[in-house]
């Protein structure tokens, strides 16, 4: 018994310092970060702006591979079958929290073959209207909405994409009728918005700043507790005419499961170093995106906490995606 017992104890102990050492040395070759969704969308645009941040602080490349399609399921499906050695990564949204309850079917199930890494940042969105529309008030567009029933239309990336989960909080909140046009991306989702082919788009501040700022579209309300620090003038749903809204975007990282952790562990540390540094946050605030941090578990509650509240909204809006 005491020999069997020392085996045991030997054999923990050699794990351990193999892990340890494991991710001492990591990485030793590229990283590659899986972005489940189309270029130019706020996803793409931070993964970017977090890899060469990673390279320079562990000395190999972290390679941004945007992979969309199928709300956001194709992507985080190659990330799921990848070796979990920390040389794949997932960067997630709240699309991927929505899809647990949104997709009656999916190849993977995002808290079982996935290990959370660390958060990235958060971000309001902002409701607006082509100008077009000659609507300057949140409480205009859901009079029109209403004497309308059907006919006005709202643009998203994707189903079950924040910008499509915020329209149908929105309708359900607003009592409204409007129909839902998903894109491929929110890039040619933002475009035919500009265009006038759809009337309205729920957007991250971070990718619509610009464009409220050059007349291309009317910013009516951002989706926030508060008023958003590069929008002043402009209200939130809350105080526009829906009392209690609240809708943001958010970003993180995964890992396949199974990756050692220690590997997750230094990951959480230089992705939250990296959000801490002042450049950094004074950057991201000029467009509107706060960073977050937690360690691995403290996420793990987080990402829990909202499948729960999305799965809510889900039964409650009827919410279907056909597969």
């Amino acid at each position: 018994m005491k020999l069997t017992r020392c085996l045991l104890i030997s054999a923990i102990l050699a794990f351990a310092a193999g892990s340890a050492l494991q991710a001492a040395d990591y990485p030793t070759r590229p990283v590659t970060i899986i972005v489940p969704f189309a270029a130019g969308g706020s996803a793409d645009v931070y993964a970017r702006l977090l890899a060469p941040q990673l390279q320079a602080d562990l000395g190999q490349p972290f390679i941004v591979d945007d992979r969309p399609g199928a709300g956001s399921i194709i992507g985080s499906e190659a990330a799921a079958t990848s070796a979990p050695d920390g040389y794949t990564l997932l960067l997630i949204s709240n699309t991927q929290t929505v899809n647990e309850t949104l997709f009656a079917k999916k190849p993977f199930k995002l808290m079982t073959d996935f290990a959370p890494v660390a958060p990235i940042n958060t971000s309001d969105l902002v409701l607006v209207v082509n100008p077009k529309l000659k609507i300057s008030s949140l409480a205009e567009l859901i009079a029109l909405a209403k004497k309308q029933p059907g006919d006005l239309t709202f643009a998203s990336s994707g189903p079950g994409t924040p910008y499509h989960m915020a329209g149908e909080l929105f309708k359900q909140m607003a009592h409204i009728d409007v129909l839902h046009v998903p894109y491929k991306g929110s890039s040619s989702a933002r475009i035919d918005v500009i265009g006038g082919q759809v009337d309205m788009m729920f957007d991250a501040t971070t990718t619509m700043l610009g464009l409220i700022q050059g007349g291309k579209v009317k910013a009516l309300a951002t989706t926030g507790s508060s008023r958003s620090a590069v929008l002043p003038d402009v209200p939130t749903m809350a105080e526009a005419g829906v009392p209690g809204y609240s809708s943001v975007i958010w970003l993180g990282v995964m890992a396949p499961v199974k990756t050692p952790p220690d590997i997750i562990n230094k990951l959480n540390a230089e992705i939250t170093r990296i959000a801490g540094k002042p450049e950094i946050r004074a950057a991201w605030a000029k467009d509107g995106a706060l960073p977050l941090s937690m360690d691995p578990e403290q996420f793990r509650q987080f990402l829990n906490d909202d499948i729960k509240k999305w799965a809510e909204v889900v039964r409650i809006s009827g919410a279907k995606v056909d597969q």
